[in-house]
């Protein structure tokens, strides 16, 4: 995706901070909402549908943790955190939300870029590894239940183990079906073979 396309929710209460940062991030390319604090936040990531969130930990009412739980709660953002403080507790409870990294202010816009292209790479990265994992188990799935269907027509009819998936295969074509639904509607009962 190109950069100029990219959408950068960028959270501080500290008006200087923000300004600055976002000033540099659209510099480099990026589209910036600001919000100053985490009910704000809130609220944009709905309407603004950000590619990544840069939150400070630190906000009035809801912390950035908490915010950042609710973000992630209803989709898979990825978030980069910032604090002035360097508490491990909180370090590890970033990243137990998922945080992609955990950086410490005072921060420069040369130090912040690098960090949101790695953090955006990264959640691709990891959508992309789901999707495969989640293409896989449905493959599983399927392989099966066209092994059971082999294996009740083997034994059913005393076919080979080829012999048996011809005939799924066949009925499959003859229906114009999927085998794997021939399959599954074998092994459920609902079709003689």
């Amino acid at each position: 995706m190109d950069k100029d396309m990219r959408r950068i929710l960028l959270v501080d209460d500290d008006r200087l901070v923000l300004t600055m940062l976002a000033a540099g991030i659209e510099a480099s390319g990026y589209i910036v909402a600001k919000a100053g604090s985490g009910e704000e936040a809130l609220a944009m990531a709905d309407s603004f549908n950000p590619h990544l969130v840069v939150m400070d930990i630190c906000l009035p009412g809801i912390s950035g943790i908490e915010a950042a739980r609710r973000v992630r709660a209803q989709s898979d953002i990825p978030v980069i955190f910032l604090s002035a403080y360097d508490d491990p507790e909180t370090v590890r409870e970033s990243i137990a939300l998922g945080g992609m990294t955990y950086l410490v202010k005072p921060i420069t816009v040369t130090q912040l870029v690098p960090a949101i292209e790695n953090a955006i790479a990264r959640a691709e990265d990891i959508r992309t590894l789901l999707s495969k994992e989640e293409n896989l188990s449905v493959a599983l799935k399927q392989g099966r239940e066209i092994s059971v269907a082999i294996g009740i027509l083997m034994e059913r009819h005393k076919l080979s183990a080829e012999a048996a998936f011809d005939l799924l295969r066949t009925h499959a074509r003859n229906t114009r079906a999927k085998t794997n639904a021939v399959a599954s509607e074998f092994v459920a009962g609902t079709l003689k073979l």
